[in-house]
């Protein structure tokens, strides 16, 4: 079996700052989130940028450039930038990181969902920001798109940048998605996926759904040929998912991103603390997890000197 390879998802486009006042959201400690990250043992980080007064998810090519060099001069950490985004954003500033930076990774959501964030309202009287109930009920209507033509034009996006595809299957539906586009040579093989699990929209996150997902790309891609990862968005899930997955041979995401807490009834205060656990959580099962050059071999990365920042 593999090492495990943990990524850390810093800070996304999920929650909003109501939620934990730990939610990081300036360059700097988004940078220092994903250092600190490093440090506890990721191998990969995921990169959002959020407006630094208000939290807001952001696509502004300068807040990106300013996380990913602080970043890179402190880390020799895989940086994977986001091509998801937040609600309102086209697929055009989406996608706009990669022919900029040009990172090893940068994620690839493989269809179209409703994508519900609209039920965190029910848990929340009061917000810090004007934007964020308003940005949350609109996910009530919204549509997160993911067309065929969204994905073979970031398929081309990709392949001219020499970034590696991390491909996000928010259902089973996702993956034949990929097998297509794999089959027609807009994508190279092997792929890299991750099964995100326990968005309202898309495949709940259980033990056996994971299991289905998995049983259903050995069907696509052929046992043995792709690598995968597991997303388990809240608590426990993230780590009950996550122990599952080591179990298997596949590999983890954790972070700020998908759950907030480091024990049901606890507020994580950093991403670092998130990563800990789970390598403990790896360590018990005899699982060793990956340094960072030991992720771009089993990946096939081009590496950080090839990078554009």
């Amino acid at each position: 079996m593999d090492k495990l390879i943990v990524t850390a998802a810093i800070t996304g486009s999920v929650h909003v700052p109501t939620m934990s006042e730990y939610l990081p959201r300036t360059p700097k400690q988004i940078a220092d989130e994903a250092v600190r990250s490093a440090e506890a043992g990721a191998a990969c980080v995921h990169l959002h940028a959020r407006d630094p007064e208000t939290g807001m998810p952001s696509a502004n090519l300068d807040l990106f450039r300013e996380i990913i060099v602080s970043v890179k001069e402190r880390s020799d950490v895989v940086i994977g930038l986001t091509t998801g985004g937040g609600y309102g954003m086209s697929v055009e500033e989406r996608a706009a990181v990669v022919p900029e930076f040009k990172p090893e990774m940068a994620s690839f959501n493989q269809g179209s969902i409703n994508f519900g964030l609209f039920p965190i309202l029910d848990r929340y009287k009061d917000f810090k920001f004007e934007w964020e109930p308003k940005y949350l009920e609109s996910s009530r209507s919204a549509i997160f798109q993911n067309t065929f033509a969204d994905l073979e034009g970031l398929c081309r996006i990709m392949k001219e940048n020499d970034t590696k595809p991390e491909l996000e299957m928010y259902d089973v539906g996702h993956i034949y998605n990929a097998g297509y586009l794999l089959q027609t040579g807009k994508l190279d093989p092997p792929a890299h996926m991750q099964f995100v699990m326990g968005i309202l929209g898309g495949i709940a996150a259980t033990v056996e759904n994971m299991i289905h997902m998995k049983r259903m790309a050995d069907s696509v891609f052929g046992e043995d040929k792709y690598t995968w990862s597991v997303i388990g968005a809240g608590y426990p899930a993230e780590f009950h998912l996550g122990a599952v997955a080591c179990t298997l041979g596949g590999h983890v995401r954790v972070g700020m991103e998908d759950n907030l807490r480091i024990a049901r009834r606890e507020k994580c205060k950093s991403n670092g603390e998130l990563v800990e656990k789970m390598v403990r959580i790896a360590r018990e099962l005899d699982r060793e997890t990956a340094t960072p050059d030991e992720a771009r071999k089993m990946l096939k990365l081009k590496g950080g000197d090839n990078v554009a920042f």
